[in-house]
């Protein structure tokens, strides 16, 4: 009897905080917001020391560094950063970086 009971329990809990992780992330897709940065990366390590470091920088949920285009997509939390900090965090490894054409024309 014990074990039936807790086994009920245990099922309970788990399908509540799926609930509860569901609802979270639809909260969380509105707070997003992607900018695409122009970086002056040369060579395969530029691209992997950008991958390393501006993944830990706080609010970044994904990032798309491509080397053939220079280009660097970075998806953040709103409330959790800014695309300027984005971009003085990319800057303080030594790169050259401006937002990419596509994005100037949005913000306009």
């Amino acid at each position: 009897m014990k074990l039936r009971f807790f086994l009920m329990t245990v099922i309970l809990m788990t399908g509540m905080g799926a609930t509860v992780n569901a609802q979270n992330k639809k909260t969380l897709k509105s707070d997003r917001e992607t900018v695409v940065f122009d970086v002056s990366m040369t060579c395969e390590n530029c691209r992997k020391r950008i991958e390393k470091n501006i993944a830990f920088e706080k609010g970044v949920t994904d990032m798309k560094v491509d080397l053939d285009n220079k280009t660097v997509q970075i998806e953040f939390r709103k409330t959790r950063t800014t695309v300027e900090n984005l971009k003085a965090a990319i800057e303080k490894l030594g790169y050259e970086v401006k937002i990419h054409d596509s994005e100037k024309k949005k913000q306009e």
